[in-house]
């Protein structure tokens, strides 16, 4: 059925479902760019620079810097950034500065939802008011007459809709669990990369050396 004759054929709650369609497969394609851009480079730079670290903080904390685009950057700068820091405080701007990272990690992971919950309904509404219509044109006496055949292709065309809102959602779907783990796996990532970072910071405290902290 071309795509003209589909809209045509799902009624007026097609409009709805096209326009849930569309933001889903820009808000899908925009998370793919964040995640493939977060597993692509997270892991090389935060190994180096834990490396940089045990060297020279000021040159792991300037290649944090060229990377301000990664979350864990952020969330490193925001400890390392403290002047002289307790072990304490400075797993304390870890934390918080994780907490700060996590709505970012977790963005539209809300309007996913609404799409995948929203658009079955739809769907269903879409059915529900083509047997309306169906019936409303099918008149006593004539079942098997013309009539017949014209309820029968309504309904047909009724369904439409609940396979296209079906459709929005199960695509919606796939990509939101996929999401939802690359966030799940990240915030593991991150409690065990600042934990390591912390580890190196509290030897230095304890040898009476500080991590560079700019003026």
């Amino acid at each position: 059925m071309p795509f003209g004759n589909l809209l045509t054929a799902g009624g007026v709650v097609m409009v709805p479902l096209l326009g849930f369609s569309i933001l889903a497969v820009a808000l899908i394609m925009e998370r793919i760019g964040f995640w493939v851009r977060v597993v692509r480079r997270q892991d090389p730079v935060v190994r180096e620079v834990l490396d940089l670290y045990k060297r020279s903080p000021r040159a792991a904390f300037l290649r944090l810097e060229q990377n301000l685009d990664l979350p864990i950057a952020r969330i490193f700068l925001a400890a390392l950034e403290l002047e002289r820091p307790t072990p304490e405080e400075f797993r304390l701007a870890l934390e918080s500065a994780a907490q700060a990272e996590l709505p970012l990690l977790k963005r539209f992971n809300t309007v996913f939802e609404t799409i995948i919950s929203l658009s079955p309904l739809l769907g269903l509404l879409g059915t529900v008011l083509g047997l309306i219509n169906s019936f409303a044109s099918l008149r006593l006496g004539d079942v098997a007459g013309t009539n017949a055949a014209e309820v029968s292709a309504g309904i047909s065309e009724a369904l439409v809709s609940t396979a296209s809102g079906l459709a929005v959602a199960i695509f919606t779907l796939l990509f939101a669990n996929t999401f939802r783990g690359l966030y799940l796996r990240q915030t593991a990532l991150i409690q065990e990369y600042g934990g390591q970072l912390e580890l190196l910071y509290r030897r230095r405290y304890e040898q009476g050396k500080y991590p560079y902290a700019p003026a």
